[in-house]
């Protein structure tokens, strides 16, 4: 059943109203919601709802966060949606989004990208929250797209749908009315590399590892990738990162400004918390218009609402007989190589 998530904000940009109408006629196997405004939207279905407390992911069982200001009161602890493959939390002014398949380093199925989208939605009904924290689960922030899973025929679904749906992921993270902060650790490949680009800030641990291996893989960088990376990094960096697929580090991301901040990996959960905190203690309306405003020169200068057609260019290379036979060479070499 295709979904229909449509959304109204206090500021919305032109390309936010017409690309949520656009985007959501690809999603799929979620019931349909149409509400008529943020402040009034019904929640999303969620399947078993239970009632339990949060521990903000830099603290310990029974510490309290920097950003709650006296612990005795209710500090906005929300009852959250439950998701197979991402975990989602909102308390009080800060949210954090997890994907949550550490034994595959956070490989981007189609349930994780379908499950981001309605997780970003959820979050922008959440009146209170002006940070949201989004990582991975165990030690990578995400091994990019799950090859496997998207070669396999999913009925009733065409492949471009299935193509499109990581811009899809990568939109609804851009289009959250709160600030996003992207906690990188280990692996952030292809896909994930371009949801971390999708996040206003940045954090990356020492030991992170970045890499854009599609054009080996025999496919196109697509989901937005491309004008996302060029507003960061420039056009010369952008075509020798994608087409060299050569691997980068942390200070490397930091030297061409993709990451705000590195630190040792050791310290990122406490930098994320500190950073998340200080921000969630500023006028909600500042950050919130601060964010709009850089976004719309952003989109002047590079916008990625023109990539919609990058789910064409995906799922013909999925097809390809030479892009095939890429893939097939490279994940061998890969293989044989671990």
């Amino acid at each position: 059943m295709p979904v229909l998530v449509t959304a109204t904000t206090n500021q919305p940009s032109k390309r936010g109203s017409r690309e949520r109408t656009a985007r959501s006629s690809t999603l799929s196997s979620t019931t349909v919601v149409t509400p008529p405004s943020w402040r009034s939207r019904p929640a999303l279905p969620s399947g078993n709802r239970t009632t339990r407390s949060v521990v903000p992911f830099a603290f310990s069982v029974g510490s309290v966060p920097p950003y709650v200001t006296n612990p005795t009161e209710n500090v906005g602890v929300t009852d959250a949606p439950e998701f197979e493959t991402i975990r989602v939390t909102a308390n009080g002014a800060v949210g954090e989004l997890w994907l949550a398949r550490p034994t595959r380093l956070n490989a981007l199925s189609r349930t994780v990208l379908r499950e981001v989208v309605l997780a970003a939605r959820w979050l922008d009904e959440q009146q209170e929250l002006k940070i949201v924290v989004v990582g991975g689960e165990g030690r990578a922030f995400s091994a990019g797209f799950d090859l496997d899973d998207f070669t396999r025929p999913e009925p009733g679904v065409s492949p471009r749908e299935t193509a499109d749906l990581g811009r899809l992921a990568a939109e609804a993270l851009t289009d959250v009315r709160a600030l996003t902060i992207a906690a990188i650790q280990g692996h952030c490949v292809g896909g994930g590399l371009v949801l971390a680009a999708a996040c206003d800030l940045r954090i990356a641990a020492d030991d992170a590892r970045f890499s854009i291996p599609e054009v080996d893989l025999g496919i196109p960088l697509a989901w937005g990738g491309i004008p996302r990376l060029v507003r960061e990094l420039g056009p010369a960096v952008t075509k020798e990162l994608v087409l060299t697929c050569r691997p980068f580090g942390a200070d490397e991301a930091l030297a061409l400004r993709f990451v705000n901040r590195v630190v040792a990996a050791e310290e990122l959960t406490n930098e994320v918390a500190s950073l998340a905190a200080s921000l969630a203690g500023k006028a909600g309306y500042a950050l919130r218009t601060t964010k709009q405003q850089v976004n719309a020169v952003m989109e002047e200068i590079a916008g990625t609402g023109r990539n919609a057609g990058d789910a064409d260019a995906l799922a013909f290379a999925m097809s390809d007989p030479e892009s095939r036979a890429a893939s097939l060479a490279y994940l061998s070499a890969r293989r044989s190589s671990t």
